[in-house]
């Protein structure tokens, strides 16, 4: 009971460290096609370059922001993984072209943190 509590909020945690790693690209997308339109829009107008520039450089240190914490995220990853071993109860699954003879599993594949 207790093993399946643990790989249970274990798996709750990979889905959620996954989905905050893709709502970080997803902004960053966002914060580059906002950059984009802005100077399309400056284009579009016909006005100075030097009109959208504070705008311009507000988004380029959020898309460093952003960046930074991707690459934070990244290493929240790297340590929650180094984390389970650590864990009763988790361990990685390996699958995949391992032994010559591996039709054979006899463990279906789970999710791990």
């Amino acid at each position: 009971m207790r093993k399946q509590m643990i790989q249970s909020a274990a798996r709750e945690v990979a889905v959620q460290i996954r989905a905050v790693e893709d709502t970080i690209d997803g902004a960053l997308a966002e914060i580059a096609e906002l950059q984009s339109r802005v100077m399309q829009a400056t284009a579009v107008a016909g006005v100075s370059i030097g009109i959208a520039q504070p705008a311009i450089e507000r988004l380029a240190a959020s898309m460093q922001s952003m960046v930074a914490a991707r690459g934070a995220m990244a290493g929240c990853h790297a340590a929650l993984i180094d984390a389970k071993s650590e864990v009763p109860g988790l361990r990685t699954v390996g699958f995949g072209d391992v032994e010559p003879d591996c039709q054979t599993a006899t463990q279906p594949l789970r999710i791990v943190a």
